[in-house]
C-alpha cells in the first residue's frame, strides 16, 4: 500500500483545503495529515487558530481522502514521521517548492502540488474583516 503524508494547519476548512487532500490521496491509498497543535502554531509559526486543534482535526477526520490525522509538534518530527508512518510520498502545496527536498534522503518522493489560486484561509480572513468594516 503507497502512503502519502501531508502537513498543514487547517484552519477554516475550505475547498481549497478539500482540493490538496484529494490530489494528495490519489498519489496513494492511505494519507496521513499531520495537524499543527494550537502550541506549535503560536510558538513557531505566530498564528492563531480561529479552530482548536481538536476542532480542526474532527473536521479532518470527516473528510473521505483522509484516513489518520496526528499532531505536529515541531519543525523536526518530518524525518521521523516518514519512518514512523512508512511514508512513500511527501505532499505539500506550492508556496513550499524546494524547502523540503532534504526528505528524499529519507527515502521518500517529494512532491509539491498547486494551490487552488483563488482560495487561501489568509483571503478569507481579509475579506471577512472588509465585512465587519462596512
Amino acid at each position: 500500500m503507497k502512503r502519502v503524508i501531508t502537513y498543514g494547519t487547517f484552519d477554516l476548512l475550505h475547498y481549497g483545503h478539500i482540493n490538496l487532500l484529494r490530489r494528495a490521496k490519489e498519489l496513494g491509498e492511505y494519507l496521513v495529515v499531520v495537524l499543527s497543535t494550537d502550541e506549535f502554531n503560536w510558538n513557531e509559526k505566530k498564528k492563531r487558530c480561529y479552530f482548536s486543534y481538536e476542532q480542526r482535526k474532527i473536521l479532518l477526520e470527516a473528510i473521505r481522502f483522509v484516513d489518520l490525522v496526528v499532531p505536529e509538534d515541531s519543525w523536526d518530527q518530518k524525518r521521523l514521521d516518514m519512518h514512523k508512518y512508512h511514508i512513500d510520498t511527501f505532499v505539500m502545496g506550492s508556496d513550499w517548492i524546494g524547502k523540503f527536498d532534504f526528505l528524499e534522503e529519507e527515502g521518500v518522493e517529494v512532491v509539491y502540488l498547486e494551490r487552488t489560486p483563488e482560495i487561501s484561509t489568509t483571503q478569507i480572513k481579509s475579506n471577512l474583516k472588509k465585512l465587519q468594516l462596512t
